[in-house]
């Protein structure tokens, strides 16, 4: 059929704020021009992130009443132990409160001055973590991942050839090899289960460890059921437990596939890691079972961790996505192609071509995406990536916008009313000017640095 219907009823709702043109304008000037600093009341449509923001069911929602707050031993960690290692045949599965907690334990044992860890394409807290430490990240993937209008498959592959010449010359300075499943700030595009493998063999090679930043992992299997031959019989649980079966860890921010609005975990094989690993824990987090979560947490995920792989949700989510870009395809608006699994990304750097990538033009998009329609989401750009370590700064390889859908949030109203709102945009995106970095801190800048608009 022609039209998307979401595979859920609803039950609960919250009103949105309806705002004018005229207050958005202020509010957004207020906050510097980063719409990280909005309050969530001022937003229409909040697409600044997937992460955390979906809607849990009326199963996960039971499951919270069986949560079990004891520190030490909770029954809950114990199912989530379980239903996580029904998808990932990991050893230990050591909780924490978010992704970016799992990926500072990984780096306090991994990281360190003179490092280097290569990755598809590390996301902001991933690189941000590594560099922290003292190390470097460096993104190899494939060639027609730069591209936003190639159609490749699977975009977010890992270059094998690069990877190798990478290893090969920098030898022990590289700790591990990673890989992001989908790959995020590429557009959220898939890794073929090939690439998982050739990639996981290489680094054994070298005798690197391996590791996959699995936040959207059913996503990932989604494609590869969709788009590899001969996984098109394949259950989604069977892929997914492939693609870690040839991992040696994984870290996860389960505010992504596993429908939590709080979580995430390190995953590990070896026993001597996942003992420094547990110890840094209980300094930072928590006791190794519960990590930095209520049990209620812990519930939740571990029965979301059996919603995510359902083939209805999944084709659902998909389609959704290329739903929009379809439609803004239609509209000459440039937008990374193929959909990708949690996001719309928009080419800003294209079509806001008379905006240079230093003067920040997905950061121009998405203001004015706020100011005219009420949407909020983010740059994947030259603000997240361009600034380097020493102080300097060039432009990321893409200027993006990343339209970040909430898993079960909106509806078809929604995603028309975002398509409607580029329409409008179409008409004066010829009048939007740059912006310029007034204020920014060393790392992470794009959270909480400070915008001045540049004059026309």
């Amino acid at each position: 059929m022609k039209t998307i219907i979401e595979p859920f009823r609803i039950k609960t709702v919250e009103p949105i704020r309806m705002t004018t043109r005229e207050e958005r304008a202020k509010l957004i000037r207020d906050t510097h021009y980063n719409l990280f600093g909005l309050r969530s009341d001022d937003v229409l449509i909040d697409l600044l992130t997937d992460s955390g923001t979906g809607a849990m069911s009326a199963a996960q929602w039971s499951a919270v009443m069986r949560g079990d707050e004891s520190y030490a031993g909770s029954p809950s960690f114990y199912r989530f132990e379980a239903a996580v290692q029904n998808l990932m045949p990991f050893t230990h599965i050591i909780p924490t409160h978010q992704g970016r907690a799992a990926e500072a334990i990984l780096f306090s044992m991994f990281g360190g001055a003179g490092r280097n860890i290569p990755n598809n394409t590390h996301f902001d807290t991933t690189r941000g973590n590594i560099e922290a430490s003292g190390a470097a990240g460096h993104d190899l993937v494939i060639e027609e991942g730069h591209d936003p209008a190639n159609l490749h498959p699977f975009k977010g592959n890992m270059d094998l050839a690069r990877l190798e010449a990478y290893l090969t010359e920098h030898g022990e300075s590289v700790p591990c090899v990673m890989l992001t499943i989908t790959n995020n700030a590429g557009g959220g595009q898939p890794v073929s289960l090939t690439n998982i493998r050739a990639t996981a063999a290489l680094a054994r090679k070298f005798n690197k460890p391996f590791f996959i930043d699995g936040c959207r992992f059913a996503e990932n299997a989604w494609f590869i059921k969709q788009r590899e031959e001969g996984q098109q019989d394949r259950s989604i649980t069977d892929i997914v437990r492939d693609c870690f079966a040839e991992a040696d860890g994984m870290t996860m921010s389960a505010k992504k596939d596993a429908f939590g609005n709080i979580g995430g975990w390190l995953a590990l094989n070896d026993d001597t890691l996942a003992e420094t690993a547990r110890n840094h824990l209980i300094r930072t987090e928590g006791f190794p079972t519960y990590g930095g979560l209520s049990g209620r947490d812990l519930e939740a995920l571990a029965q979301g961790l059996t919603e995510i792989v359902d083939e209805d949700y999944l084709r659902y989510r998909i389609r959704t996505n290329s739903y929009i870009i379809d439609r803004l395809d239609a509209l000459g608006v440039p937008v990374v192609k193929p959909a990708g699994g949690h996001a719309v990304f928009v080419d800003a750097r294209k079509w806001l071509s008379h905006i240079p990538p230093l003067a920040y033009p997905g950061q121009s998009l998405a203001v004015a995406l706020y100011e005219l329609g009420g949407i909020r989401s983010c740059e994947i750009g030259t603000v997240m990536f361009g600034r380097h370590p020493d102080g300097t700064e060039t432009p990321a390889a893409m200027d993006l916008v990343r339209l970040a859908i909430p898993r079960r949030t909106y509806t078809q109203s929604h995603a028309d009313y975002i398509v409607e709102v580029f329409e409008e945009l179409s008409n004066i995106r010829e009048t939007l000017t740059g912006y310029r970095i007034v204020q920014q801190p060393e790392l992470m800048r794009h959270f909480t640095c400070r915008f001045d608009p540049i004059a026309a």
